[in-house]
């Protein structure tokens, strides 16, 4: 990723520091408005919505990230600390620049999504992106999932590519095309590294079927100790060991009986 050193040497001074914090903590707020305004009009204020964008209330392009993934009281706390821990492992390997610009394009590709459909989106895929992203790095970090059960998040991953596909295949236009772009930021930064995956493990799997082959063609269960046949030059020849031969020799049913007996010294 020779671009993005470039692009972090020229901007990386814009970059905003431990940027997750700042966002589970305007999630949290808004949460606690949305309770103490029951009429929903706080939040419906926050969600990008395009046509509303065009007639002026273009903080909507930044607003909706702030919308709470949950307004249950028993989950919130747990799912926002989750993506501040995703955030913080994300920056953390990153540095913060690169995974500013990482958030900062699944917000424009939720942009395009929302303008290009013309429908309200959320941030549910942008949040997906980024557990994508701590699955790729950190595949067997364990979480208690229903704190309980110690899981893995590549298994979690797994099961948040099968949601990524089915809203791809399934769900109407706008779901498709938020499910999309929020994904570019990914390919953009794992692309390269996905290819190669790719490229070793099917190589690893042509080299083992050649192997397999090859073992497959060269192994013999019997062999004659005269002549070499084995049961692949005639399936229909017997084989055995001959008694008399100091050692595991065998013999083909021509040369049992015809052969030099061999004794060790």
């Amino acid at each position: 990723m020779n671009w993005l050193n470039r692009l972090e040497r020229k901007f990386g001074h814009l970059a905003i520091k431990n940027l997750m914090s700042y966002i589970v903590l305007l999630n949290g707020i808004v949460f606690v408005m949305t309770y103490l305004d029951p009429t929903g009009t706080f939040v419906s204020r926050l969600y990008l919505d395009p046509h509303l964008v065009l007639k002026g209330e273009v903080w909507r392009l930044f607003t909706f990230i702030f919308i709470p993934p949950t307004f249950s009281m028993i989950f919130v706390i747990f799912i926002l600390y989750f993506y501040y821990m995703i955030g913080f492992g994300l920056e953390r390997q990153w540095g913060s620049f690169k995974f500013n610009l990482y958030y900062l394009l699944a917000i424009i590709g939720t942009i395009v999504a929302a303008f290009v459909s013309g429908q309200r989106v959320t941030a549910v895929y942008i949040n997906l992106s980024l557990f994508l992203a701590f699955a790729r790095i950190y595949p067997d970090y364990e979480i208690l999932l229903f704190m309980i059960l110690p899981v893995k998040v590549k298994y979690l991953a797994w099961f948040n590519w099968i949601v990524f596909g089915y809203t791809i295949i399934v769900q109407p236009l706008p779901a498709k095309l938020a499910a999309i772009v929020s994904l570019i930021n990914y390919f953009i930064f794992f692309g390269k590294s996905l290819m190669l995956d790719i490229r070793r493990k099917s190589k690893g799997y042509y080299k083992r079927k050649k192997f397999q082959r090859k073992v497959n063609k060269d192994y013999t269960i019997h062999k004659c100790t005269v002549c070499g046949i084995t049961e692949k030059d005639d399936p229909r020849m017997e084989f055995r060991y001959c008694t008399k031969c100091e050692g595991d020799y065998e013999y083909c049913m021509k040369h049992l009986k015809n052969h030099e007996h061999i004794k060790k010294e």
